[in-house]
């Protein structure tokens, strides 16, 4: 249990920091239709479109939820020059994000995933996207980007958002944790495999269990809080980061944090029951709330509870949703505040 004061100074104390994202957005796409019959061309159903939506995806997503939270994101990517990113711009206008770090590529499609839903059931997704590395040219012109934000922009926190589409390189992570450390700026990483070991140093890491056995290269599955625990503290030696928040899916999430006097503060946190629709974009909501709990100074353990409850309550919603503020305050003042 937390006193309620110090939560809600938590949350008060989101407002207005500003944090850069740099990391794979893309748009995610959903086609809302009704089946009531089979193709005659092949045993697979027919939809039929009722709705489309169009909603910001990826790294975008965790702009949006730093937003909703009070935060001022400044997003950091490459897109298309084609009519996806024509309308990704328009979703970042229409959201009232900015998009001043964000260049264009005629070398790269605006990735784009399809979500095909047929009588509120997901029944097919379609990826649209090229995954190689951007050209030294693209790198260039987005570490300028970055360098320049840095300076001038009073940046409180940086946020990697890696999905493996080819934005984030080892050279940039270098670059970026370099200039990280001329400014006093920590780092926040949400990884996948491909960059997984050249995220040394950063300030916090959130792997799920599936990136924390292949960072790790671990047969079999992380069974119990025992192995979960020794698979954590292997990953803080090998890339001598402070803070490693391992999310558990349905079992919730195991935080450890090694403080400068060698003092090691860990535990894991239940999930809540919830009645689940979509687990897409709730890593996005854990990444963006642990962000903003590293720049506000959050403890460990309240920054694992208030992500654990922002992770479940998105997931409570169809789609790529980013959390609701003042909803998952009055949850966490609900749940394990205390007078």
């Amino acid at each position: 249990m937390t006193d309620k004061n110090t939560i809600t100074r938590l949350f008060h104390s989101f407002q207005d920091k500003k944090l850069l994202i740099i990391g794979d957005v893309m748009i995610d796409a959903y086609l809302w239709g009704s089946v009531d019959r089979v193709s005659p061309e092949a045993p697979v159903p027919i939809v039929t479109l009722n709705r489309r939506e169009s909603r910001l995806g990826g790294a975008a997503n965790v702009a949006m939820n730093i937003q909703n939270l009070g935060g001022i994101p400044v997003l950091c990517s490459v897109i298309g020059s084609d009519s996806k990113g024509a309308l990704f711009q328009e979703l970042l206008e229409e959201e009232g994000l900015t998009s001043e770090g964000i260049i264009t590529s005629e070398d790269r499609l605006t990735t784009v995933k399809f979500r095909v839903f047929g009588n509120n059931v997901q029944m097919l997704r379609v990826d649209e996207e090229v995954v190689h590395a951007l050209k030294k040219e693209e790198s260039d012109r987005l570490m300028k980007k970055i360098r320049d934000l840095l300076a001038t922009n009073g940046i409180d926190a940086i946020v990697f958002e890696d999905y493996d589409k080819g934005v984030i390189s080892p050279p940039m992570i270098e670059q970026v944790l370099e200039l990280a450390g001329q400014h006093d700026v920590p780092v926040v990483v949400d990884p996948k495999k491909k960059n997984f070991s050249h995220y040394r140093g950063v300030t916090l890491i959130k792997p799920n269990l599936k990136e924390l056995r292949e960072g790790l290269n671990l047969n079999g599955e992380l069974v119990g809080p025992e192995q979960i625990n020794k698979a954590v503290l292997a990953l803080q030696d090998k890339l001598q980061v402070e803070t490693v928040l391992a999310t558990l899916s349905d079992k919730g999430i195991y935080y450890s944090r090694r403080h400068a006097n060698g003092d090691r503060e860990s535990g894991s946190i239940p999930a809540y029951i919830r009645d689940v629709a979509d687990v897409s974009g709730a890593g996005d909501t854990v990444i963006s709330l642990a962000a903003l709990c590293v720049a506000s100074g959050a403890s460990v353990e309240l920054m694992a509870r208030v992500c654990n409850l922002g992770g479940g309550l998105v997931c409570e919603l169809v789609g790529v949703v980013p959390v609701n503020k003042d909803k998952l305050l009055f949850e966490a003042l609900k749940k394990f505040g205390q007078n």
